[in-house]
This record gives C-alpha cells, sequence and structure tokens, in this order.
C-alpha cells in the first residue's frame, strides 16, 4: 500500500486502500499498524486535522475498527 508522509510528532507516514477500506499508519518508531472497516471520510478526516496524532487516537484508536500490526 502506498503511504502519504505526514507532519506529525508520532506518525510518519499514512496509506489508505479505497477498495478495501484499510487505513494504514506508519509510526515514528517504525511500527506498522492497519485498521479494517475504516469508512473514507474517516481517512478524510485524518489526513485533514491539525494533529494527525490526535485525530488517530480520537478518532480511529477509539472507534470501532479492528486492527492488526503488519510491521
Amino acid at each position: 500500500m502506498n503511504r502519504t508522509s505526514v507532519q506529525s510528532s508520532h506518525l510518519s507516514s499514512v496509506g489508505y486502500d479505497f477498495d478495501r477500506h484499510i487505513l494504514e499508519i506508519e509510526f515514528r518508531g517504525g511500527e506498522v499498524y492497519q485498521y479494517f472497516g475504516v469508512p473514507e471520510w474517516e481517512y478524510n478526516g485524518l489526513m485533514a486535522a491539525s494533529s494527525h496524532g490526535q485525530y488517530l487516537d480520537r478518532q480511529i484508536k477509539k472507534g470501532p475498527y479492528r486492527y492488526v500490526q503488519v510491521g
């Protein structure tokens, strides 16, 4: 999955699979997580947020999305 670099103290890059609704997050430490069933509007909200890390914590991590560490 292609990821886009983001300006964040916690996140390094963000990717999204529009067909499968998978959000992929690479953290500054190198860990990569995939979140499943994430709607496109949620991805757009994350990318537009003034703080990507805060949005991830509030909306994605505390949301109903199943996730796995892939790297």
